[in-house]
């Protein structure tokens, strides 16, 4: 395989190296997947009502820029993952596949937009991500809460998921967020700390561990959810301790999914994790405390998101009565 593989032909006209940043690294081959990860091309009609949905409202996905291998899937379920505050990010995560550069200025109507792909989508629970905006003063906080209030307005039966960035070195984010009061803040580790170095460079282990932490201490009500990439080369001590951190920080939900490598100048994957390994690590999280869990190869943050958070509400509604049944 060659570096062709990065050019980005999605946008029309011409052709532009989309991960510019990662072109000078050597190569490391996309090994083949195994059975238990192959999917099959969309063909469903509703996938592409939401496709063109999408694209009428001018909404950008997380879906198509991480290449999810569950689009196919979710979209014909009229199930779509918003990113916001564009499409170009200021980091460069060894495993992510989504675009990296200086961002384009924030879209005042973006939240409006948001909200109405919402309300025509009929959504129960909707996630919403974005890029990391280190470029901006907060982070993008406040555009988060703008979007959350937008929704609430347009489609306020609609629970709402964040998935939010680290606000490395941002002050006062979390409070601007938990006062527009989503359903959950998730925001994910991604991998061991051992990792991070060569994973996610641009990142701070205990920062984003403080962040989900901090949420919870603003408002104890919201559920926390963290996810982690499994095949890049953690122990499973190493994966024990993680959850350890995450129960000890409170965290409600934890989401566990193989790693999946975009191009040949993305991290390789270390190995394919089997799915009985996947049912143990979700064993072995669930003897930890966590109110839910999921843990599958094909598992990601958003996949199954409306499911989870009513079986997410239920398992605390079940343990607060049993604490107060005790």
């Amino acid at each position: 395989m060659s570096t062709r593989v990065l050019i980005d032909h999605r946008k029309g006209g011409a052709e532009k190296v989309r991960h510019p940043e990662k072109a000078h690294r050597p190569d490391n081959p996309v090994a083949r997947k195994p059975s238990w990860i192959r999917v099959k091309a969309p063909v469903d009609p509703v996938y592409h009502e939401t496709r063109n949905l999408m694209r009428e409202n001018k909404l950008v996905t997380v879906c198509e820029e991480a290449a999810c291998p569950n689009i196919g899937e979710c979209w014909s379920q009229r199930h779509a993952t918003m990113m916001i505050m564009g499409e170009i990010c200021t980091r460069a995560c060894a495993f992510c596949n989504i675009t990296t550069g200086m961002p384009n200025a924030l879209d005042d109507d973006e939240p409006a937009r948001v909200a109405d792909a919402v309300a025509k989508l009929g959504l129960r629970h909707v996630v919403i991500t974005s890029v990391d905006r280190d470029d901006l003063a907060d982070g993008g906080a406040k555009h988060f809460a703008r979007v959350i209030t937008a929704v609430r307005a347009a489609s306020p039966e609609t629970t709402i998921e964040i998935l939010t960035p680290d606000f490395l070195r941002k002050q006062n984010t979390l409070e601007v967020i938990a006062e527009a009061k989503p359903d959950v803040f998730n925001h994910n580790l991604e991998t061991v700390p051992r990792l991070y170095p060569t994973i996610r460079p641009g990142a701070r282990y205990y920062q984003s561990l403080r962040l989900l932490d901090r949420i919870k201490q603003l408002d104890p009500s919201i559920f926390t959810k963290s996810g982690l990439m499994l095949g890049l080369g953690e122990e499973k001590m190493e994966l024990a301790q993680v959850m350890d951190d995450l129960r000890i920080a409170d965290v409600d939900f934890i989401t566990m999914g193989q790693y999946l490598q975009p191009t040949v100048k993305h991290a390789a994957v270390d190995r394919f994790v089997t799915p009985q390994e996947f049912e143990e690590y979700g064993a072995m999280a669930r003897a930890k405390g966590f109110l839910q869990v999921s843990s599958s190869p094909l598992t990601r943050s958003s996949y199954h998101a409306d499911a989870d958070f009513a079986a997410l509400r239920q398992a605390r509604s079940e343990r607060l009565k049993g604490s107060q049944n005790a």
